[in-house]
This record gives C-alpha cells, sequence and structure tokens, in this order.
C-alpha cells in the first residue's frame, strides 16, 4: 500500500432512514489495486460509492482523493482524478456513441472550446476498447442494452481518470464482454490506475479483483485479499444462501447450493 492512498475512507457511515447500512468504512485505494465489492441487493453499495464519488452527502468520517478532502475539490479538477460509472443511464437527447463518449473529454477541455482532434481520437479508441470499433456513428437509440453499456464504458475510459469507481459494470454485458471488461479495466489498473467495482458475480471477483470488501446491510463489513475473505462460509453470510467453495484448477470457484 502506497503512503498516499490514491481513494481513502475513514470511519465512513451510509445509511438509509431507520437502517445503517454501512457502519463506520475504512479502506484504502492504492494505485495498482482492484477492489470488488459484494453484497445483496440493498446492502449498501451503490450508496457507497456515490459517498466516495462525492455524489451523496457524508454523514459521518472523511474521504479523501490523493490526500485531499473530496469535499474541497472542485468538480472539474474531480472528475479528472475520478471517474464514475453508474448503475443505469438514461439518454433524453438524440446522440451517436461517438458523441456519447466524447463527453468523457469534457472534463480535460476549456470552456467555449471544441473537441480538439486528439480528443476525438481518444474517444473512438475507447469506443474500439470496448468492441464498438466501427459504430461511432450509431445513434443511441439504435443499440442493444449490451452495447449502451458499452458506450458507457468508453465514455469514462476516454474520461481517463486515476480511479474508477464501477457500479456494475457487467450489466447487460454477456459472458464473453464481461471478462472482456474486467480484463480491460486490470491493464488500466496495472498501467498505474485504481479501480473499485460492485459486482454480483463471486467468481469474476475472485478472478479479477486483488482485493474484496463484503457489505453485509446491518452496518457490518468485511475487507481483506479475496482468498481470505471469500469462503463459503463468509459468502453463504452474505447472501443468506448456501454457497460452497469447491477447488478447481489452481483456484477456487463458488456454487450456489
Amino acid at each position: 500500500m502506497s503512503a498516499t492512498p490514491m481513494l481513502a475512507c475513514h470511519k465512513l457511515t451510509v445509511s438509509v432512514p431507520g437502517r445503517t447500512l454501512v457502519r463506520e468504512l475504512d479502506l484504502e485505494l492504492a494505485a495498482g489495486e482492484c477492489i470488488g465489492v459484494l453484497g445483496r441487493n440493498g446492502t449498501g453499495k451503490t450508496l457507497m460509492l456515490h459517498s466516495l464519488a462525492g455524489l451523496r452527502e457524508i454523514e459521518t468520517g472523511s474521504v479523501e482523493l490523493n490526500g485531499e478532502t473530496i469535499g474541497n475539490i472542485p468538480r472539474r479538477q474531480l472528475a479528472r482524478q475520478l471517474g464514475m460509472l453508474l448503475q443505469s443511464t438514461e439518454d433524453p437527447f438524440p446522440s451517436t456513441a461517438l458523441d456519447a463518449t466524447l463527453t468523457g473529454r469534457h472534463p480535460h477541455i476549456g470552456f467555449w472550446q471544441w473537441e480538439s482532434e486528439m480528443d476525438i481520437d481518444i474517444a473512438r479508441q475507447s469506443l474500439a476498447g470496448v468492441g464498438l470499433e466501427g459504430m461511432e456513428q450509431r445513434v443511441i437509440s439504435t443499440l442493444s442494452g449490451g452495447e449502451r453499456r458499452r458506450v458507457g464504458i468508453a465514455c469514462i475510459l476516454a474520461q481517463a481518470p486515476g480511479v474508477y469507481l464501477l457500479d456494475e459494470p457487467t450489466n447487460h454485458l454477456d459472458p464473453q464482454h464481461q471478462v472482456a471488461l474486467l480484463e480491460l479495466f486490470r491493464r488500466r489498473v496495472s498501467e498505474g490506475s485504481c479501480a473499485l467495482i460492485t459486482l454480483h458475480d463471486t467468481n469474476l471477483a475472485a478472478r479479477f479483483c486483488d482485493r474484496v470488501l463484503l457489505l453485509f446491510g446491518d452496518g457490518d463489513w468485511l475487507i481483506g485479499r479475496r482468498e481470505e475473505v471469500m469462503t463459503g462460509e463468509t459468502l453463504s453470510r452474505l447472501y443468506q444462501t448456501r454457497i460452497e467453495a469447491v477447488p478447481w484448477r489452481e483456484g477456487t470457484v463458488f456454487v450456489n447450493l
């Protein structure tokens, strides 16, 4: 762990009326690290990401980005350093896949300036990175759910932040694209970025994440290296259904029984 984490929270509490979802979370995310977040629906995964991104008022505790309190960072500067992929997106205005991807470049473009050739090239490369090369001029409304999801991912790739907060990025994606997506972000992480990813697939978390954060929904949480935290016992408690860890090849797969 580096001396100054890229993203950190201390004693962060996330709650909804009448219920504490995450109590006094301590988390540090370093360059080169990918942390997976697992938990049932309604356990606070999305709200926690929103708190870390500065999109939700912090109830108690603190969040720091590169050593600076996140609330003190101007939004434009924040968007250059941190990118968040929302669980779902809406497209109120007609646009092409390229136009939508170019919005990821806006934090890097000065006021009253148009996108440069470099920005357009980055957007094209981002679309190619998610398998949408040649579809730059497709209107968003004509894309499938999986293709639209990949445009959203291309947008955050074009944004090129150091910290990626990804809320269920594999939504709407088939197995091929799920794996390709997580491999893509692992490459970004290996180049000096970091990622915090909420997932529902325990086997993808075990395959691609260095550490795993478990949110139990009653305030309790557990974080550690995937091989230490992800056991049949802890996952059965997490999901409130029987899950068994089965040795397979050189690792482990998790089966819902």
